[in-house]
């Protein structure tokens, strides 16, 4: 195995910088497949419990609406029954394949914050040292922003999105029988989405970091970027506004939240540039 550990960054070629990102690559993969197999292994908690938990009507975000609407003494409304459908499976492969996939998203999941490890690590030798010592606290921030995200898919868009779909029709003499990869596609897109949309913080950092966006840019667009907002939220949620809605906001959070990032990273360049004058 060729490292260019030894070697200064700045003199490597550009193939250099290509196998060690290879190398980084293969890493990450690694970790992702060898949490995959656990998740593979774990496969009744991961299907059971996991994954089909929001068909049911004892999940914690029905029972917690439920709750919500008996104690401003609202209607049954909010409180779900069973989902009206059935998951099945269409093809020979199809419970097979779905195993696999599950597992392989899973593992993603579970080692994210390796995998951001990684990405930092390839990156770092063209950071400054005192950027370097930021990497612990980098990858810290980075996971809980993507767990949060993932956790916010999990118990919010999911369950709004399968109640809004399950018992949405246009005529009763349609039964729904979902196939498994419609389900789990379904669950895999909102709590993905979400993981990745809440690192929006952190990938406005390294965007003012090089330059791309400023304070300035980002309160000038926040119009713009309200109505992107609200097209990524009905993207990734039913068509309804409630939903959207429920997405919407926590987004235009880390929007506003990476504006004082923004204008921290600029305040702090400004003030390296003076030192140095």
């Amino acid at each position: 195995m060729t490292t260019h550990k030894n070697k200064d960054p700045q003199h490597m070629s550009f193939l250099d910088h290509l196998e060690e990102l290879r190398w980084h690559l293969i890493r990450a993969t690694v970790a992702i497949l060898l949490a995959g197999t656990i998740a593979f292994i774990a496969k009744e908690f991961i299907f059971d419990v996991l994954l089909f938990g929001p068909k049911k009507a004892s999940f914690w975000t029905y029972r917690m609406l439920c709750q919500i609407s008996q104690f401003f003494g609202l209607d049954q409304s909010l409180c779900t029954q069973d989902l009206p459908f059935q998951v099945q499976s269409r093809t020979m492969a199809g419970q097979f394949s779905a195993h696999i996939w599950t597992s392989i998203t899973a593992g993603f999941i579970l080692s994210f914050p390796y995998v951001i490890y990684e990405f930092w690590k390839f990156v770092a030798p063209a950071m400054r040292s005192n950027e370097k010592r930021s990497a612990k606290g980098f990858i810290f921030i980075s996971s809980i922003l993507f767990f949060l995200g993932v956790l916010f898919g999990y118990y919010i868009i999911t369950p709004l999105s399968l109640n809004f779909l399950a018992n949405y029709t246009v005529t009763t003499e349609i039964h729904n029988d979902i196939d498994i990869s419609s389900y789990i596609g379904l669950v895999r897109a909102s709590v993905l989405a979400c993981g990745i949309i809440f690192e929006l913080p952190i990938i406005m950092y390294f965007l003012t970091k090089v330059g791309i966006v400023t304070p300035e840019f980002l309160r000038k667009y926040r119009k713009y970027a309200l109505v992107m907002v609200l097209i990524l939220s009905a993207v990734i949620t039913p068509p309804d506004i409630a939903s959207q809605v429920v997405v919407a906001i926590p987004v235009l959070i880390l929007y506003e939240v990476s504006i004082v990032i923004s204008r921290i990273v600029i305040k702090k360049q400004n003030k390296k540039l003076k030192t140095t004058v």
